[in-house]
């Protein structure tokens, strides 16, 4: 099972963001993992397994709302998480709309 996992939601319209592509940077801000979420907005980013620090998240929202034509003030969503020595699996949901977002620890 893949260590790291997104969901993302598209607020404005109810439904899953398709097509978002997101990237993982470890600590040093090296990537180490990307994806694009599929037909249910979700996406299995990274390695099997995380060393402890800080990691980014960085979903590229610009070209999913230029895409739709939809205005957006954040063409850049950036989510900073840390991984502890625990081993467990990470769940990063975003909700997302063209002028707010939200994320919070997922199960």
């Amino acid at each position: 099972m893949t260590h790291l996992t997104t969901h993302v939601l598209d607020a404005a319209t109810g439904q899953p963001a398709v097509g978002i592509e997101v990237e993982l940077a470890d600590p040093r801000g090296l990537p180490v993992g990307a994806g694009v979420t599929d037909a249910d907005g979700r996406a299995a980013i990274g390695p099997d397994a995380l060393t402890p620090g800080d990691y980014t998240l960085a979903f590229r929202t610009g070209a999913y709302f230029a895409a739709r034509d939809v205005e957006t003030f954040y063409p850049l969503v950036t989510v900073t998480f840390t991984v502890d020595a625990s081993g467990r699996h990470l769940h990063v949901p975003l909700l997302l709309s063209p002028f707010a977002y939200s994320t919070y620890r997922g199960s």
